[in-house]
């Protein structure tokens, strides 16, 4: 819902701006309502993560010359000042642009995104009203806002524009009227054709995206706007139900990209079935372990690695709730069994696999078992909490994932164990 301004770009950028300068317009001179088209423009999905939800933007057309610029509410630089530390914590400022409209169609054409445009039905004034608002927002002081996924972004900010251009009649539509999704399903639509990303995304986000939302809410996304403003019809100057767009015009479709979904999907039997296919070969090395030379090695690597994996997510997730401003990753119960505590694995799953001390074995099998009994009671708990209404997270992906894992560990560490004793004691 963004568009990433390089370095090289910055030409075409500050070009934009000059058009803001006193004298100096797109146009040549100030257009009235009446003399230009004004139309939306939703762009489909991209290739980087960010770009997988799509982006928009205002289109000023000027009907006498044939001139359209391009107002885009969603531009952002890596090269900014502590970008990467800012995106961290949550504090991301994100900038107002406008730039010919052609040069904006070449570059998603180039990079393969749907460009759909919706021209607004709306009478002379109401436009004047929207470009009054637009101009204005483009001035250096007005133009830099902090950026949220959810509530404040490219596509809201269309959304408001059309509501100023309505007076309020948008809203009223559909700022009560209960939406089709939730916040983690709509986020689910776009990400499930990678297992990796669709996961952690959601491992991170908290139950505060499970509640119910309105129409107006779903309006973050792009798609959405252009979906809601092409069903819309308003009462006119002249009494008579008007439509709010139009004509739509697709300038150009992608190929190969992996769909939207229109219904998101169930995820968890996935994980779960990946999880209990892991835990079936862990079984399996089990009982091989006495023709299987290395199994204490492979054990102990896996210890490690499963530490690294979910040492890391889980350390993130601790980080974004308790110190940034991510207030979508907050109230998650994820935290209580996967956080910083499975770094603890890599270090314990080394020494499991490599010492010959018996002793410094026989506590690293102790403490491992530990450990996986924390994650599994921890988990478990998670399951519990849903019995109470305040706990409503969605997190089902999660716990099938981890849970089996779990279950099957403490189950071969207390095994190892009792094994270790009866071998002794022979």
């Amino acid at each position: 819902m963004e568009r990433h301004i390089p370095k090289k770009s910055a030409a075409l950028l500050l070009l934009g701006f000059l058009f803001l300068l006193p004298g100096f317009s797109l146009f040549g001179q100030s257009r009235r309502g009446d003399e230009v088209n004004l139309k939306i423009a939703v762009i489909g999905p991209g290739d980087e993560l960010y770009l997988w939800w799509g982006h928009i933007g205002l289109v000023v057309e000027d009907k006498i010359t044939g001139q359209a610029k391009f107002y885009d509410w969603g531009v952002f630089s890596f090269e900014n000042e502590n970008f990467f530390a800012n995106f961290a914590l949550g504090r991301l400022i994100y900038s107002c642009a406008v730039s010919p409209a052609d040069l904006n169609y070449s570059v998603f054409i180039r990079t393969n995104r749907d460009i759909t445009l919706y021209t607004l039905n709306l009478p002379p004034e109401s436009k004047e009203a929207i470009l009054r608002f637009a101009e204005n927002n483009m001035l250096p002081e007005n133009r830099d806002y902090a950026y949220h996924h959810f509530r404040d972004n490219c596509a809201t900010r269309i959304r408001d524009i059309i509501d100023l251009g309505l007076e309020g009649k948008f809203r009223a539509e559909y700022g009560n009227m209960p939406g089709r999704y939730t916040y983690r399903q709509h986020v689910r639509r776009h990400t499930w054709f990678n297992p990796l990303f669709d996961w952690a995304l959601n491992f991170w986000m908290g139950q505060d995206i499970d509640r119910p939302i309105t129409v107006w809410d779903e309006m973050f996304l792009p798609s959405e706007v252009g979906s809601r403003i092409k069903e819309f019809h308003y009462t006119g100057p002249d009494g008579k139900d008007t439509p709010l767009v139009s004509s739509v015009q697709v300038l150009n479709r992608s190929h190969g990209r992996p769909a939207v979904l229109d219904v998101p999907r169930i995820q968890w039997p996935r994980e779960l079935i990946a999880s209990l296919l892991f835990s079936a070969v862990l079984v399996f090395l089990y009982l091989i372990r006495e023709k299987l030379k290395i199994y204490r090695v492979i054990m102990g690597l896996v210890q490690s690695l499963l530490g690294l994996f979910f040492g890391i997510a889980g350390s993130l997730l601790f980080f974004m709730t308790f110190f940034t401003n991510h207030d979508y990753t907050y109230h998650n119960s994820n935290v209580l069994f996967v956080n910083p505590l499975f770094l603890a694995a890599i270090p314990l799953g080394l020494i499991f696999a490599f010492t010959r001390n018996e002793k410094r074995r026989f506590v690293t099998t102790l403490l491992l078992r530990i450990f996986w009994t924390y994650v599994l009671l921890g988990g478990i708990l998670t399951m519990l909490i849903k019995l109470s209404p305040a706990f409503y997270q969605q997190n089902q992906v999660d716990q099938a994932l981890v849970l089996p894992l779990a279950l099957t560990m403490v189950v071969l560490f207390v095994l190892l164990g009792r094994f270790k004793r009866i071998k002794n004691s022979k």
